[in-house]
C-alpha cells in the first residue's frame, strides 16, 4: 500500500517559536498538523530561542532564500561574567572574570561592531568541517578552530540595563549572523567574558510579529482534522520587500515558460530600487506575482516563477 504523502498546500505560516524546541521540531510538528506534502523553516533558530520561525508550504518553499536574505531583527539578553562552551546558557562555564562594564563601556565598544565585519561563528553551530558538523566535534572533544566570516550588521544597540549582570541589546542583521558570538564579542571588547541567557527574533524580512501565531495555538481539533489552510499567508507574502516590475501579460507568459525578454522594451517600467545591471525583481503581471526575475545582461531572465 503507498504511503500517504499528506496534502499539497501552498503559503506561509508564521509561528512563534517556544524555547526549548529545534527549528526543525517545529517544522514537523506543523507539517503534521496541516497534513502537509512539502514544508520548510525561513531561517535556524537555537532551541534556546523563542520569536518568529516562518514556515514555508509548498510552492513557498522556492522563495525560502529570499526570506534568509532579508534583515532580521533580534533581542537577546546578555549574562556578564561566565564564558561557556556553546556562549548560551546551555553550555559548561569555560571562563570567569569579575569585571562588569559600564554603560558607556559598551556604546563606545559598539560601533566596531556595525557595518561590514568578520565573525568568528559559535563552536557549537552547524557550520561544516571537513564534511562534519562543528557541533558533533565539539561535542566529541574536537572543538574546530573556525575562521572568522563575513557579517553585516545594520543596528546594534543596547537598550536595556537591568542590573550589573544583565545587558539587553537589539539587533538588525543580514543573512547567516550569530547572536551569541555578538553577546560573547562585545563581552570581550569590554574587557569581560560573557554568554546569551534570552534570545528572541522580531522580525524576518517582511514578517512581524503581528504576524506570529503561538505553536500551542495549533494543537488538534477534537476530531483530529487537519489544521485550516485559510490561516496561511499567500507565497507571495515573502517577495513583499523584493521591488515589483509591471509587465503586461504577453511578457508575463513568456517569462512563465522560460524565455528571457530584452530589457529594452522594459524602460520606464523598471522600478528605482532595482539594480538593472544584476538583481532581482518581483514579475506582477497585473495584481498576481508570477514569479521572481533577474536583470542581468541586458535581460530580464526568469529565476524561480510560482
Amino acid at each position: 500500500m503507498r504511503r500517504k504523502r499528506g496534502r499539497p498546500i501552498d503559503g506561509w505560516l508564521v509561528i512563534d517559536k517556544p524555547s526549548g524546541m529545534t527549528s526543525t521540531d517545529v517544522v514537523n510538528r506543523v507539517k503534521r498538523l496541516f497534513d502537509a506534502a512539502k514544508a520548510g523553516h525561513g531561517g535556524t533558530l537555537d532551541p534556546l530561542a523563542t520569536g518568529l520561525l516562518p514556515i514555508a508550504f509548498g510552492a513557498a518553499t522556492k522563495t525560502v532564500p529570499y526570506i534568509m536574505d532579508g534583515t532580521k531583527r533580534y533581542q537577546f539578553t546578555l549574562r556578564l561574567g561566565e564564558g561557556r562552551d556553546t556562549d548560551d546558557a546551555d553550555g559548561a562555564v569555560t571562563e570567569t572574570s569579575p569585571v562588569r562594564p559600564s554603560d558607556e563601556d559598551f556604546r563606545r565598544a559598539l560601533p566596531a561592531f556595525r557595518g561590514d565585519i568578520m565573525q568568528v561563528p559559535p563552536v557549537y553551530s552547524a557550520i561544516k568541517v571537513a564534511g562534519e558538523r562543528a557541533y558533533d566535534m565539539a561535542r566529541d572533544g574536537r572543538a574546530p578552530e573556525l575562521p572568522p566570516r563575513p557579517a553585516r550588521i545594520d543596528r546594534f544597540e543596547l537598550v536595556a540595563r537591568p542590573d550589573e549582570d544583565t545587558a539587553i541589546f537589539e539587533v538588525e542583521s543580514g543573512k547567516g549572523v550569530y547572536m551569541r558570538s555578538l553577546a560573547r564579542d562585545i563581552a570581550r571588547a569590554c574587557g569581560t567574558v560573557g554568554h546569551v541567557v534570552a534570545l528572541r527574533r522580531l522580525r524576518v524580512g517582511p514578517f512581524a510579529e503581528e504576524d506570529a501565531i503561538p505553536l500551542d495555538k495549533l494543537a488538534p481539533n477534537d476530531d483530529n482534522a487537519p489544521a485550516s489552510p485559510d490561516l496561511l499567508l499567500p507565497v507571495a507574502t515573502a517577495l513583499a520587500d523584493i521591488p515589483a516590475l509591471a509587465l503586461t501579460h504577453e511578457e508575463a507568459e513568456s517569462l512563465s515558460h522560460g524565455q528571457a525578454i530584452s530589457l529594452l522594451g522594459l524602460m520606464g517600467r523598471i522600478p528605482d530600487a532595482a539594480d538593472p545591471e544584476q538583481g532581482i525583481v518581483r514579475g506582477m503581471d497585473g495584481g498576481r506575482v508570477i514569479g521572481l526575475c533577474r536583470l542581468e545582461d541586458g535581460w530580464l531572465r526568469p529565476d524561480r516563477m510560482l
